[in-house]
C-alpha cells in the first residue's frame, strides 16, 4: 500500500543528479538480504525486475497523527501491498503490476523467522509470507508464483511514504465522486484536492468506499504512483540538488532496500528515468480467476486465473508492453473521468431541431465512446429545441451525470418513473459528444492504464 514511496524513491533516490550526491544518501538506506540462500530461481529475463513491498510499520508516528489518521492498532507485521516493477531494458517504460494481498499462494518449505521452526510448503494468503519469513520468503513466493526474477526489492512503511508525499510538496488526486470511508477517515468531495502525507495515507488505505474492496483500492493505489511521478519529475525537485538532497535524505532514511541496490544502480536508473512522465509508466493488477475462493484454516482467498496470469508474466520476462502501443492508436482529446461507466448506461437518442440526421450523428458519436445506445434514433415531438435536454429517472441520477459530462452544456432534468433508459434530446445547441470513461476503465489484453490517462489534467 505504501508502495508508492518505492517508486518515489527510484525517481528521488535515483533523479541522476551525481554520483556524489545518491553515494552520501545511499548509507540512510536500510539493508535487507532477501536473496539469502536462495536456489533453482527463474531465469533472468530482458528489462529490471523490481519488487516493491508495503509493510504496516507505524512506530514512529507521533500519537496525534495515529488518531488523526486513524492509524491505531497494533500492526501484523506482514505486507499491505505488494508490486512487481518492470523496468524495460531501453529504459523507456516501467510496467506496475499489482498482486493482491489476500491472493492465494503456497509458499515454498522454510524456517519460521518469529519461532524458528521449519515449515513443509502450505497455503497462505500472500501478505502472510511476509510475517512468517520475512523478505526472503515473500521474494522466494512471488517468483514461484509468477515466474518472474527479482533483480532488486525495496521496502517502506506508513512513515516513509508520509514522508515521500510531504517531502514532494503533496500530490494531487482526482475523483469522480465523493469518497468516504469511516475506518480510514477518508473523505473527499468530488473533484480534485491537493493531498499531504497523511491524508495520502488514508486514500490509498481506504478499501470501505466502493464495492470493490481490496480490488477497487489496488486501482487508487496505481492511480497515486502516476500522480506521484507526475509530482516527482515535475516539481523540479530533480533538477535542483540541493532540494534533491534533502528531500531524499528525509525519505530514504525509513526505506529498506536490499545490498545490489547501491549507488552504481540508483545513478545509472535514474539517468534512465530522467525523462520520464506519467505516459512512460503502465499499471495493471494480476487477472484474477475467483476473488472469493475459499480455503479451509485461511478464509477467503483470491485465486488469480492461471492461464491469463500467466501470459501477463511471460510478458513481462519478454520485455513487452502491457498498454495497448499509443503510435497505433488515433490520437484523441483526453477523457474525462466519470462515476458509471458508458457501457452501462443506456440512451434513447431523439432529434429536438429540423436539421436531419442529428439525432443518428448524436447516437453514433455516444455509441464511439461507449455508451450502450438503442442504435435507432428517433424524431422528438418537439422541433424546436434550443438547449440538448437530458431525461432521467432519479433512481439512475449517477448515470444521468456521466452522460451530461459527454454532453457538455445539456441540461439534465429528473422524471419520476422514466426508468433505467436516459433519453437525449438533441438541440440546436449541440456541438460535440465529449469522450469520458469511468475511474477504474482499463483497456487491452491486460486491463492496464497509463500514468497519464489517470492522472488529473
Amino acid at each position: 500500500m505504501r508502495v508508492a514511496t518505492g517508486l518515489s524513491v527510484l525517481v528521488l533516490g535515483a533523479g541522476g543528479i551525481g554520483h556524489a550526491v545518491v553515494s552520501s544518501l545511499e548509507t540512510g538506506i536500510g539493508r535487507v538480504d532477501p536473496f539469502k540462500d536462495m536456489k533453482n530461481r527463474p531465469q533472468s529475463g530482458h528489462g529490471m525486475n523490481l519488487l516493491l513491498v508495503g509493510t504496516d510499520g507505524r512506530d514512529t508516528i507521533t500519537k496525534a497523527e495515529k488518531r488523526k489518521y486513524r492509524l491505531g492498532g497494533a500492526p501484523c507485521h506482514c505486507t499491505d501491498t505488494i508490486m512487481l516493477v518492470h523496468l524495460s531494458a531501453d529504459k523507456r517504460r516501467a510496467s506496475v503490476v499489482s498482486l493482491p494481498r489476500d491472493s492465494y499462494a503456497e509458499i515454498p518449505a522454510h524456517t519460521d523467522r518469529n519461532t524458528g521452526k521449519h515449515h513443509a510448503g502450505h497455503p497462505v494468503k500472500l501478505n502472510a509470507a511476509y510475517a512468517e519469513g520475512g523478505p526472503t520468503l515473500t521474494v522466494r513466493t512471488v517468483e514461484h508464483m509468477t515466474g518472474v526474477k527479482v533483480d532488486h526489492y525495496v521496502e517502506v512503511d506508513f512513515t516513509s511514504f508520509m514522508k515521500t508525499v510531504d517531502a514532494v510538496g503533496g500530490v494531487k488526486i482526482c475523483t469522480a465522486r465523493p469518497m468516504k470511508d469511516t475506518y480510514t477517515g477518508l473523505t473527499l468531495a468530488a473533484g480534485s484536492h491537493e493531498l499531504n502525507g497523511g491524508q495520502a495515507l488514508q486514500y490509498v488505505r481506504s478499501r470501505h468506499v466502493d464495492g470493490a474492496s481490496d480490488l477497487g483500492r489496488m486501482q487508487r493505489q496505481q492511480k497515486f504512483v502516476a500522480a506521484l511521478i507526475k509530482q516527482a519529475t515535475g516539481s523540479g525537485v530533480l533538477l535542483n540538488p540541493v532540494r534533491f538532497q534533502q528531500v531524499s535524505a528525509s525519505v530514504l532514511g525509513s526505506v529498506r532496500a536490499d545490498q545490489g541496490f547501491g549507488t552504481e544502480q540508483m545513478v545509472a536508473l535514474g539517468r534512465a528515468m530522467r525523462d520520464f512522465s506519467p505516459s512512460s509508466s503502465e499499471f495493471t493488477s494480476v487477472p484474477i480467476g475467483n476473488p472469493g475462493f475459499a480455503v479451509k484454516g485461511i478464509g477467503s482467498t483470491v485465486q488469480w486465473d492461471a492461464k491469463k496470469s500467466k501470459k501477463l508474466f511471460r510478458a513481462l520476462r519478454e520485455d513487452r508492453p502491457l498498454a495497448p502501443e499509443k503510435a497505433n492508436r488515433p490520437r484523441q482529446p483526453r477523457a474525462a473521468l466519470v462515476d458509471v461507466a458508458p457501457a452501462q448506461v443506456r440512451v434513447q437518442v431523439y432529434n429536438g431541431t429540423p436539421k436531419d440526421g442529428l439525432a443518428k450523428d448524436v447516437d453514433t458519436a455516444l455509441r464511439a465512446t461507449g455508451f450502450n445506445t438503442t442504435r435507432v434514433p428517433l424524431n422528438g415531438k418537439l422541433r424546436d429545441v434550443k438547449r440538448t435536454l437530458v431525461t432521467y429517472d432519479p433512481r439512475w441520477d449517477r448515470s444521468a451525470k456521466s452522460l451530461g459530462a459527454a454532453l457538455p452544456g445539456s441540461e439534465l432534468r429528473p422524471v419520476a418513473g422514466q426508468g433505467g433508459t436516459m433519453q437525449v434530446t438533441a438541440g440546436s445547441d449541440f456541438t460535440e459528444v465529449r469522450r469520458v470513461r469511468a475511474e477504474s476503465a482499463q483497456e487491452g489484453e491486460f486491463s492496464t492504464v497509463t500514468g497519464d490517462e489517470v492522472v488529473c489534467p
